[in-house]
């Protein structure tokens, strides 16, 4: 079974909505796989994914509500095979924190999936529903490409 972990700075918008996009997605297409998300900063440790990030995910079908906050912890390079950070800035936060023996999980969500029509999920959480919208079609095409990799290489970590 693979084990990814989403990864953005608070874990209350990008990186929970990516994560129930994927539980959901991944079940379907019969691919096993735990996953879960986290954030680089401890700001809303605790707290639950942002009310727009919530409606947004449930709207669509991706339930959301009782997902909490927390921050990454150095366990997490072990425990999970692909820690994806949702943009550039959150992959240099988990590359200074990430032991040495680990570097090879650490990548950015959308290219490792093989979406190439962007690198980054921009962070929604100064914007307005729109961007939350964004946020959702972003990770159901990280998705989709995602599990699309993982048939074709067998989950591994590379």
């Amino acid at each position: 079974m693979t084990r990814i972990l989403f990864v953005c700075m608070g874990n209350i918008c990008r990186s929970p909505t990516v994560e129930a996009v994927a539980r959901v997605e991944l079940a379907r297409t019969g691919l096993a796989a735990t996953v879960a998300s986290a954030g680089t900063e401890d700001y809303h440790v605790g707290a639950s994914a942002d009310r727009r990030a919530i409606a947004v995910a449930e709207a669509a079908g991706y339930p959301m509500a009782a997902h909490r906050a927390r921050q990454i912890d150095a366990a997490d390079f072990d425990e999970y095979d692909h820690v994806l950070a949702m943009d550039a800035a959150n992959l240099r936060a988990l590359e200074r924190v990430c032991p040495a023996a680990s570097r090879d999980r650490v990548a950015l969500f959308l290219p490792f999936a093989g979406f190439t029509a962007r690198s980054d999920v921009p962070d929604p959480y100064y914007g307005s529903q729109r961007d939350f919208e964004q946020v959702l079609s972003l990770a159901r095409e990280g998705v989709a490409a995602l599990a699309e990799r993982l048939r074709r290489d067998g989950g591994s970590r590379r």
